[in-house]
């Protein structure tokens, strides 16, 4: 799958391009459940600090619920719509995304392919240009995040204090029967318009450090005893990689993830992206778009570096053992 010849072993394998897509799939979904679970407590906070409008800061917020009669509970409030948003979307995002990338390789245009002399990563996915990068990450996580929209804006409202739903199946009920059925796609474009920039920015981000981290492993190597880089070094280097990514990708869209919180919560006041953006600039000053963004850049770089790690090394290890696979039956 990948040029990365010194890194990723070159194989070509029997396995059906069918067998291979229901594999991204099953990836991408455990990479999501993965970091999903493990940070709900993260992404709960930054939905109650942003939907506040004065100001909530994070250690209120925190010892409101660590008080409540059931803290653990309720610091896993939305794990339900989380895991599913996640897990699914992510499942969506990694198929989606390795789809376009293939289909971008192989066209075997130069303007889409990294050039010969970039050096080589960790990755176990084909090395492309940064304006493909960029837009191939961008067109697959707006492709998934509509699919998973209506999940989104349960995970939101569940999440929020601002709502006392009791369940998934009643907050659905009264999203509908209230707003109708748009009222699930509430905030779509505030959506698309961080996820896309964010996550095209995210894999450009990825792919250019994971190959200097590389390059900077291989020539530590070769200064000392020579030896290659190994799985655990490749897995090291995709970890820190896909967090300090996520933190840049992160910092520049945030405003947008600050929107989109305020419109799926309050769809009435806030209407459409540049009247939410105005509001809340008018009322809470500029301070409100970057509300969470201590919270959501730390979980998204420990998210992001989670499943990102996951997906390519079971990605990695599915190449090796169908290449396994298919020299036996030669």
């Amino acid at each position: 799958m990948s040029n990365n010849s010194a890194l990723v072993p070159q194989v070509k394998t029997g396995t059906s391009k069918s067998s291979k897509t229901v594999f991204h799939f099953a990836a991408g979904l455990c990479s999501g459940l993965t970091s999903s679970i493990l940070l709900q407590p993260a992404d709960l906070l930054k939905t109650r600090v942003q939907q506040s409008g004065h100001g909530a800061t994070l250690l209120p917020t925190l010892k409101s619920i660590l008080s409540s009669p059931h803290p653990v509970r309720g610091l896993w409030r939305g794990t339900l719509p989380s895991a599913l948003r996640t897990g699914f979307g992510s499942a969506l995002y990694f198929t989606s995304l390795n789809a376009l990338r293939q289909t971008v390789a192989q066209a075997n245009t130069p303007a889409v392919l990294a050039s010969s002399t970039t050096p080589k990563s960790s990755s176990a996915l084909p090395k492309l240009s940064n304006t493909a990068n960029l837009a191939t990450g961008a067109i697959a996580r707006v492709a998934a995040g509509f699919v998973m929209m209506p999940v989104t804006v349960l995970k939101v409202r569940y999440e929020s204090d601002y709502y006392a739903y009791r369940s998934l199946v009643g907050a659905g009920r009264d999203i509908v029967r209230t707003e109708g059925m748009r009222g699930l796609f509430a905030g779509f474009g505030a959506t698309a318009a961080r996820d896309a920039p964010y996550a095209g920015l995210y894999v450009l981000f990825y792919e250019q450090l994971k190959r200097r981290f590389a390059a900077m492993r291989t020539k530590d190597s070769s200064k000392s005893d020579g030896s290659p880089v190994t799985g655990a070094s490749s897995s090291s280097i995709n970890f820190v990689s896909g967090a300090s990514a996520a933190g840049l990708a992160t910092a520049i869209t945030n405003p947008f993830d600050a929107v989109k919180t305020r419109l799926q919560l309050m769809p009435a006041k806030y209407g459409n992206m540049l009247r939410a953006t105005r509001l809340m600039i008018h009322e809470d000053g500029m301070r409100s778009l970057f509300g969470g963004l201590g919270l959501r850049m730390a979980r998204k770089a420990l998210s992001s570096a989670l499943a990102w790690t996951v997906y390519e090394e079971l990605i990695l290890r599915a190449e090796k053992r169908w290449a396994a696979n298919h020299e036996m039956s030669l």
